[in-house]
């Protein structure tokens, strides 16, 4: 071949034109096939009158120069004049031409078949393909030809070279062999040529890439190749990924692109676009399809995992039509409506999407419905959890209606439709339904009417049931319920908890169970950490179940760093530590409580806890746990026993000298300690409380103060009360919370402690030259409560700003 053709023909060269290979001829060439003025073999021959033959389209060409510039029409070759430009066809030359360029072609293609093998030297096989593209393109029917000398399957061998300028030129001869040509196509479709041709688009930023998918592109206007295609694995998602590619040539997305529309014209091809990212071909069949095409894209979209904001964008475009079928279509397309609502509901932009579209009503209406129209039970889940969903996006359902009579979600009847659904379904919709109910008492808007409805109901005993239900999903919904019900039914809760059903051992299982830290976990903690803390008969059933000592054996392990990583860590912890507070609470009641904080060394504890820094909640109950253990240190201390007086001292106390006791307690004048009197200046605890005064939290500020305070209660000395806190430093900081005035409640505690302070004369003598001090005091007395206006009275005579009647009138109570 290389004999025949030029040698130092450039097979890559870009240059070469459609007549590169008009040089090249198995037998000779005549000079009579060749034009004069294009110097060519002619196609189409035509004689002048002088007998001279040319191509017809150069010398049409001539004379029209001529004409245009103004000269005489003369014959090219002779330059004489003509007196007529007809042109006379050279039928037998054309034939002979034809036959000798048949024979030539036949001879080339002959030669490409030869050189179309592997073993090939790399230059011929690049000529051979270069050659097949130059008939290909020289005419149409050449394409025939091809096909013919059977050497598409040799081509398509070529993209199995290890050469990648042999693949690169072989993708480029498909091209053209296949363009508008049917029969070509069809050979391609056999075998794993399409599969090869994939394999080279996945060929990252390359020649190859840019020449498999305009070679895909041309195959794609075949039907059948549409499904071809898109059965190969990967063929798609490469194609799509090349749409949104940044470093691909612009003319390279464009033709993936173009592609991909082409494959839309098959379903199956569509799926696999949504699965890819590329959404839009299925909504816009779902909006614009048949009837039997709209539900199959309505019933894919439900089986599909997609992201939040294509979830957004889906329920913004077909979301309408979506709820139009579900209200309207037959029970099938109803389930693939609603199959997919079940999808794009599951976040909270898209569930508002669809709020504002109109979800509601007809999901309601599904829910309730009864009779030959109603939904069978597992579209009745479906259509559960997509209302779960939805109230579960924070959205205001007190405004939106959902019936004929203009109720909402958050309606009485409404509400008490919802539960007696709850008591008549079995676990999986049962499930759905409470957490609706979770759903709605998450906003403070809509949760007070969730709760008259349920005590309207009495539907209280029968949600308190569900903790005890073996399906973990269902045990879940009905805890997190009863945690959002808490702090508006928690004496109601107390008591069917207090009950002998076995619902609160049930929840103390929950959070004992070594698992980690589970949602359910932290719900259970946190329902029992609102019930109210003065509920003594529900203290009493915690003691006698054993329930504080698994609640504290859970706070050491965490303290001590066993559980980690979990995101309910922290309101878990926070959960037990207000349940194991509640114990303290009970302490003057029943006898178990001392017992029990004794054994664990509670009061120990709470101290450790107090240092929990951001952890506000922590640190505020265990600083009212350890004001309900101080309160009670008095009781507890042990007083020391005397020794009697002998007969002389009885008659003459003269001759008899007091006993010296050391080892007493400063405040409690016994003996004490933190583990059996829970004492707080044993505990060392004192300086940790007044550290907190300063917290930014006003509640913890409250209940530090509020600790503090118990050391200068009546039953202790308060003189000595006052000088643990100046030895803590904590009376500068116990003025500045009343002159901060954060709160009423702060304010009134301070002046409550202040005023106690103020009993040492040296601390009143101090603070009597603050105006500051002087001017808070003055103001609680005009403006506080009137416990506080009393005790802001006795703490301005303390510093001389009121008269102390009580020296005058010594009688006057």
């Amino acid at each position: 071949m290389a004999g025949s053709w030029d040698g130092s023909y450039d097979p890559g060269s870009q240059s070469d034109d459609s007549h590169q290979f008009e040089r090249f001829h198995v037998e000779p060439i005549y000079d009579s096939f060749v034009c004069p003025l294009t110097k060519q073999v002619m196609r189409d021959p035509v004689t002048l009158e002088n007998g001279q033959t040319f191509e017809r389209e150069a010398i049409e060409k001539w004379f029209k120069e001529c004409r245009e510039s103004g000269r005489k029409l003369v014959c090219p070759l002779t330059l004489k004049e003509l007196k007529s430009t007809d042109l006379k066809p050279s039928i037998a030359l054309r034939n002979t031409i034809e036959e000798w360029t048949a024979r030539n072609e036949a001879a080339q293609l002959d030669m490409a078949h030869r050189s179309l093998n592997v073993g090939s030297p790399e230059n011929d096989i690049l000529l051979a393909l270069k050659y097949v593209q130059h008939i290909c393109q020289k005419s149409r029917s050449n394409k025939h030809l091809v096909r013919n000398a059977e050497l598409i399957p040799m081509i398509v061998d070529m993209l199995k070279s290890s050469s990648r300028g042999v693949r690169c030129k072989a993708l480029e001869t498909l091209r053209v062999v296949v363009e508008e040509d049917a029969d070509n196509k069809a050979i391609l479709a056999e075998g794993d040529t399409v599969r090869t041709i994939v394999k080279l688009l996945s060929h990252e930023l390359s020649k190859e890439r840019e020449e498999a998918v305009s070679l895909l592109y041309e195959l794609s206007k075949a039907d059948a190749l549409c499904e071809k295609i898109g059965s190969v694995n990967g063929a798609i998602l490469i194609l799509v990924g090349m749409t949104s590619s940044k470093s691909e040539n612009v003319s390279t997305v464009e033709k993936a692109d173009k592609t991909l529309q082409n494959l839309e014209k098959f379903e199956n091809n569509v799926r696999q676009m949504a699965v890819n990212g590329r959404l839009q071909p299925l909504l816009t069949q779902l909006l614009e399809g048949p009837p039997e095409t709209k539900l199959s894209m309505a019933a894919y979209l439900g089986e599909l995992v997609l992201n939040i904001d294509v979830k957004v964008h889906v329920a913004r475009t077909v979301g309408s039509s979506l709820i139009y079928i579900m209200k309207s279509g037959n029970m099938q397309s109803r389930e693939a409506a609603l199959k997919a609502l079940n999808q794009i509901s599951s976040s909270e932009a898209s569930s508002k999407v669809l709020i504002e579209a109109g979800i509601l009503p007809p999901l309601v209406k599904d829910l309730f419905t009864v009779g030959a129209s109603q939904l069978p039970t597992r579209l009745k889940e479906v259509a559960a959890t997509i209302l779960a969903n939805v109230v579960n996006s924070g959205y205001d359902f007190d405004a939106v209606s959902v019936g004929p009579d203009h109720e909402t979600l958050v309606s009485e009847d409404i509400v008490h439709n919802l539960l007696q659904l709850i008591s008549n379904t079995g676990p999986a919709i049962e499930c759905k339904l409470l957490q609706i109910l979770v759903g709605l008492t998450n906003s403070p808007t809509t949760v007070l009417n969730v709760v008259a409805a349920i005590k309207s109901s009495g539907a209280t005993i029968s949600l308190v049931q569900f903790i005890e239900a073996q399906q973990k999903d269902l045990r879940l919904a009905s805890i997190k319920l009863l945690q959002n019900l808490s702090p508006y039914m928690g004496q109601e809760l107390a008591d069917a908890l207090r009950g002998t059903a076995g619902q609160l051992g049930s929840l103390i299982k929950v959070i004992s169970e070594n698992i980690g830290i589970t949602e359910e976990q932290s719900a259970a903690v946190g329902l029992l950490a609102q019930l109210p803390e003065m509920d003594l008969g529900l203290t009493r059933q915690m003691l006698d179940d054993g329930a504080f000592q698994l609640i504290y054996s859970r706070v050491v392990r965490i303290q001590q760093g066993e559980t980690r990583g979990s995101r309910f860590v922290t309101p878990f912890l926070e959960g037990l530590v207000r349940v194991l507070a509640r114990v303290t609470f009970a302490l003057a009641d029943e006898p178990g409580a001392i017992a029990l904080c004794r054994e664990h060394n509670l009061a120990a504890l709470f101290i450790e806890l107090l240092r929990s820094n951001g952890l506000d909640n922590i640190q505020m109950v265990s600083a009212m746990a350890l004001e309900n253990l101080s309160q009670e240190s008095k009781n507890l201390t042990k007083l020391p026993e005397l020794p009697k007086s002998g007969f002389c001292a009885s008659i003459f106390p003269c001759f008899s000298n007091q006993p010296v006791i050391t080892g007493l307690c400063r405040l409690h004048r016994g003996t004490c300690s933190l583990k059996d009197t829970f004492c707080l200046l044993e505990g060392q605890a004192v300086d940790k409380l007044v550290a907190l005064l300063d917290h930014t939290n006003e509640k913890v500020v409250e209940a530090s103060l509020a600790a503090l305070s118990t050391l200068l209660e009546d039953g202790v000395d308060v003189e000595q009360g006052v000088a643990v806190l100046c030895d803590n430093e904590g009376i500068r900081p116990i003025l500045d919370v009343l002159l901060e005035k954060k709160t009423e409640i702060l304010r009134s505690r301070a002046v409550w402690a202040v005023e106690r302070i103020l009993r040492t004369d040296d601390i009143a003598l101090e603070v009597s030259g603050d105006p500051n001090v002087s001017t808070a005091l003055v103001d609680a007395f005009q403006h506080g409560d009137y416990h506080t206006r009393q005790i802001a009275e006795r703490a301005l005579k303390h510093v001389d700003k009121l008269p102390n009647f009580s020296g005058i009138f010594p009688n006057i109570s």
